[in-house]
């Protein structure tokens, strides 16, 4: 029988009694996507999948996404290594918060990340809980964000002059990166939106993939994405989780932000990562009642 253990936090909750690998029942696959929109992320102790067992239970959750920049590891198309090796000098990846893949038109609807090797210290994930960030919102900070439809885009990071288009300083690096012009293409959000599946109103996005604001001068704009960073990013609305060999983690990018945490130099760090792709229907224009 499946079991949902609440962190007590923020967000997130421990699921037992299901192994992912298996094939699940119809029962099993409703309480399975129930928990995850309720907490936001999934925690799976002791799964061990092989890269087919991982695409596999991706699907349980929603059709398989796509990762734009990465090259999968040999073994799957779907897959993707999130790789640090001991000796690497680059900078941490993935450490800035961030939505994945907030610039698509149709960003993906959740993130699926395995623990293959895990350093004895740091390398934990953080999450920021969009949801209760866009409740709290200050009135003031609230009437600004009202009707603001963010320009995202990945060409700080993913475009040939971008942070990880940089030889030199990329150099070092194991994770299969890949770099494109592609990455200059800009998707449009409303800053506030209703979770596409429950309905309930999300900050969506932060600094880093959003390159400005519909109808807004560069400098305002800026201004005003540091302010709601400084909000949605505080304490309270934070889950730090501590990773396990073979552990299988799900979140939701719709209603989440998350980032990377270092402090295991001198250390490898491997974790398996599939895409769960959203349902483009949620993102077609809907006509006034």
């Amino acid at each position: 029988m499946i079991t949902i253990e609440p962190t007590g936090g923020t967000l997130g909750a421990r699921v037992y009694g299901v192994r992912l690998a298996d094939e699940l029942t119809e029962t099993d696959t409703h309480t399975l996507r129930r928990a995850w929109l309720e907490h936001q992320v999934l925690i799976f102790p002791e799964q061990h999948l092989t890269v087919d067992e991982q695409v596999r239970a991706t699907r349980v959750f929603g059709p398989i996404g796509d990762d734009p920049f990465f090259k999968p590891v040999d073994a799957s198309e779907h897959v993707v290594a999130i790789s640090r090796l001991a000796h690497e000098q680059a900078p941490l990846f993935a450490e800035s918060w961030h939505t994945d893949w907030s610039f698509k038109p149709v960003p993906p609807a959740g993130t699926l990340l395995q623990a293959i090797t895990v350093p004895p210290v740091g390398g934990t994930t953080s999450f920021a809980n969009q949801t209760a960030a866009a409740r709290q919102l200050p009135t003031g900070l609230r009437q600004r964000l009202v009707g603001a439809i963010a320009q995202h885009s990945a060409a700080v990071a993913y475009a040939p002059e971008g942070m990880y288009g940089d030889r030199e300083r990329e150099a070092d690096r194991s994770m299969r990166i890949r770099i494109d012009v592609s990455a200059r293409e800009v998707g449009r959000h409303p800053v506030l939106r209703p979770h596409p599946e429950t309905g309930i109103e999300a900050l969506f996005g932060t600094l880093g993939y959003i390159a400005g604001i519909d109808g807004m001068a560069t400098d305002e704009a800026q201004s005003l994405m540091l302010e709601v960073h400084n909000w949605q990013t505080q304490e309270e609305f934070q889950y730090e989780h501590c990773w396990e060999p073979g552990m299988v983690v799900l979140w939701d990018n719709r209603c989440l932000l998350h980032r990377a945490n270092g402090g295991f130099e001198g250390h490898d760090r491997l974790l398996h990562r599939t895409t769960v792709a959203d349902d483009p229907a949620y993102y077609l224009p809907r006509a006034a009642a």
